[in-house]
């Protein structure tokens, strides 16, 4: 079954913050570059990569120097917005490196909510795709308070899912999910030394749902609830999706390859 990842033409990558900053916030340079020259690497064997991003709060808080992170939904809309300019310039300068050329698309769910929006948005994605470019999403955090809020679910709700919802957009092959855990086990591994890798899910029964904690990280805005629903979505859709350890972005090509890491998550064929 892993096998067939290995024919995967058109995927989409989401990192979390916990994956692109270290412990005390500040950015991963060496893990964003590591991503950026895989990513360039994958687009080189002819393949078509989007990448969804978190991060933006925690890049602004960094530049305005902040001491503590804000606060308040208009802080946090305000620091987005600084660090959302800062964040494409990284992405920028690591792809450059690569020969690669990046585009932002900021998207919200009124935008791919009504049938005209979605054909434009759709229409931008395989126009960039088409010439080469890789696609750098994110949620529109200085418009859209749903990734801010954490848990209130007016919009996206956090970038797991927006990844999931621009995988269906675009009629992706594979999503995978990078993040600060190895992928599902069935039971919190913090508080178990016995729990075990779930490799493969065919179906998220009420069982596989029952494994997920209730929270994220500390730097995160979506715990294992929030990944195990952008699956279901993703994979309803026709998606393969493989959650995975960020720590070393190499991890892409070994999924690709077919390597049995992670958990992958079994598309609907209906």
């Amino acid at each position: 079954m892993r096998n067939t990842l290995k024919d995967a033409k058109r995927i989409v990558i989401k990192v979390g913050t916990s994956t692109l900053t270290y412990e005390n916030g500040k950015m991963n340079f060496n893990t964003i570059e590591k991503l950026a020259r895989v990513i360039s690497d994958i687009s080189n064997q002819g393949k078509e990569v989007i990448l969804v991003t978190s991060g933006a709060i925690g890049v602004g808080t960094g530049m305005l120097k902040m001491k503590t992170p804000p606060k308040t939904i208009r802080e946090k809309q305000a620091v987005a917005a600084v660090g959302q300019s800062e964040l494409m310039q990284i992405y920028s300068k690591f792809f450059s490196e690569y020969h690669h050329i990046v585009a932002q698309i900021l998207l919200t769910r009124d935008i791919v909510g009504n049938s005209t929006g979605r054909k434009n948005v759709i229409n931008t994605f395989e126009t960039l795709l088409e010439k080469g470019i890789v696609p750098i999403v994110n949620e529109n955090d200085s418009v859209s308070t749903a990734e801010i809020k954490a848990g209130q679910y007016e919009t996206f709700s956090e970038n797991d899912t927006l990844s999931a919802l621009v995988s269906k957009l675009v009629n992706a092959d594979i999503l995978i999910i990078l993040s600060d855990i190895d992928g599902l086990y069935d039971c919190d591994p913090k508080k178990n030394n016995n729990s075990k890798l779930v490799h493969t899910v065919k179906e998220i029964t009420r069982e596989i749902e029952d494994y997920a904690g209730e929270k994220g990280s500390s730097r995160s805005t979506g715990g294992m609830r929030t990944k195990l629903s952008a699956a279901k979505l993703a994979t309803s859709g026709g998606v393969n999706v493989v959650l995975a350890c960020g720590k070393d972005p190499l991890i892409i090509h070994e999924i690709l390859n077919g390597a049995e890491t992670g958990t992958l998550f079994v598309k609907n064929e209906k």
